[in-house]
């Protein structure tokens, strides 16, 4: 019997060739993954059971197959669940709601509804009434059936339609006529603006002088501070300054007298011209209107009862034709030159002289082509030959050498044109008689002293 041979001793490893054991491992295939799949209870026998379970291409991504043997108790996933939850993505349940319709930033507004604008239109326009109304209720359905915008349009569109529906309906009827009358007339008697030719008014602070804003317009039958003669509109353009607007006041108010007060025998000696002027302020304000009023010489003092106007409105026919042709006589006189003395403007005064004798001229041939009743006949015959001397006169005076023949020939001219040799025709033709009275301050018409002006 052999005996085995004693171990040997323990200790390091003899240094040399790798031993079998420390070789790395041949080669070869890997290990299988079946080692580290977990078992699927579910698979079917004729698979390996630990083979992964296929997927069947028409399950919903998440979903779990259905086992064979028998379907377990779970709750079917729904893609878009009710609540706050949310539906998981490809890795799990998402952090944050995403986007839909209707809440995204960039979401396009509700439509217009086309009725409510065409009813706030006819609304507007207020052309045919009741329509915009009609308009509006049906805008007012569609937007609330439609979820559309338009609602406030449709609303206001009806209400104007409504008044422009009551407005047809009092023209109609004849009260929106007597309502705006009213309206007007209120206006007129309270206005801020100046009153319009013919009218009589008091001034608020009972004086013709300084700033008013405002007129009363009363009736001319009583007593009344001032009574409108005439109008005058000036240029557009930027305000021309008070002193211009004071001279072009003074110029064509005395010009349009006799057109209002015709017959300047009539106006009494105490009435004096003023007028009403706009200021830089009320200039801007769109005011280029000059009035020229009849007021009082004594501008505290009022005018008596009864209107000034003598014109064609309340003349006759003869009245007229004698008065035009007196005007001829009566502007060539007021053109007299500013020197009081012959002597200080000789070639003033001839001139002068040269357009009376002109008048005198215009003045005859009408009177007397004219056919005056009876009673008027003789006494405007002996006046025209009166006229006809005098012309003579004037237009000697005219060619004068010196001053000394001027006045010579004046003098013969001014007697013959006296006003007093007119009264016989005037009676005759129902004018008035007594001569005014003459003031050398007004450059001999027929007024009273200096003229006042009043800005509004």
């Amino acid at each position: 019997m052999s005996i085995p041979p004693p171990p040997e001793p323990q200790g390091p490893p003899a240094q040399g060739p790798e031993s079998p054991q420390d070789q790395p491992p041949a080669p070869g295939p890997p290990p299988s993954p079946q080692a580290s799949t977990p078992y699927n209870p579910y698979a079917p026998p004729s698979q390996d059971p630990y083979a992964p379970p296929a997927q069947d291409p028409h399950t919903p991504y998440g979903a779990q197959p259905q086992p064979p043997y028998g379907t377990p108790p779970q709750t079917p996933y729904a893609p878009y669940p009710q609540g706050p939850q949310t539906p998981p993505g490809p890795f799990g349940p998402q952090p944050y709601q995403t986007w839909s319709q209707g809440y995204t930033p960039y979401n396009t507004p509700a439509p217009l509804n086309g009725m409510s604008v065409a009813a706030l239109v006819l609304g507007v326009l207020c052309c045919v009434p009741g329509v915009g109304f009609v308009l509006g209720l049906v805008a007012l359905n569609q937007i609330k059936k439609r979820g559309e915008r338009g609602r406030s349009m449709a609303a206001a569109g009806m209400v104007l339609s409504a008044f422009g529906l009551i407005v047809w309906v009092l023209g109609a009827t004849g009260v929106a006529s007597d309502v705006w009358d009213g309206v007007k007339d209120s206006a007129r008697t309270n206005s801020s603006t100046s009153p319009v030719k013919g009218e009589c008014f008091d001034a608020p602070s009972g004086s013709l002088e300084g700033m008013t804003y405002d007129f009363d317009v009363v009736s001319c039958d009583g007593e009344h501070d001032g009574e409108v003669f005439a109008v005058v509109r000036m240029d557009s353009g930027s305000y021309p300054g008070d002193k211009k607007v004071t001279a072009t006041a003074d110029d064509k108010c005395y010009a349009l007298q006799d057109a209002y007060a015709m017959d300047g025998w009539a106006v009494p000696d105490d009435v004096d011209i003023y007028y009403v002027t706009p200021t830089s302020r009320s200039w801007s304000l769109g005011d280029r209107e000059i009035t020229c009023v009849f007021g009082n010489t004594d501008e505290e003092a009022s005018l008596p009862g009864g209107s000034l106007r003598n014109d064609a409105t309340t003349l006759d026919s003869d009245q007229v034709a004698y008065l035009k042709a007196a005007h001829v006589l009566n502007s060539a006189l007021d053109s007299a030159p500013d020197a009081q003395y012959v002597e200080d403007d000789l070639p003033g005064h001839k001139a002068w002289a040269g357009r009376v004798s002109t008048a005198l001229t215009q003045q005859a041939d009408p009177l007397e082509s004219h056919e005056w009743p009876g009673a008027s006949e003789k006494p405007v015959a002996a006046l025209v030959k009166d006229l006809r001397a005098a012309q003579k006169e004037w237009a000697e005076a005219a060619k004068s050498s010196d001053a000394d023949e001027f006045y010579g020939h004046y003098d013969k001219g001014a007697d013959l044109i006296d006003p007093q040799k007119s009264v016989t025709a005037r009676k005759a033709l129902g004018l008035a008689t007594t001569p005014p009275s003459y003031d050398e301050n007004d450059g001999g018409g027929d007024g009273g002293g200096d003229a006042g002006g009043m800005e509004v």
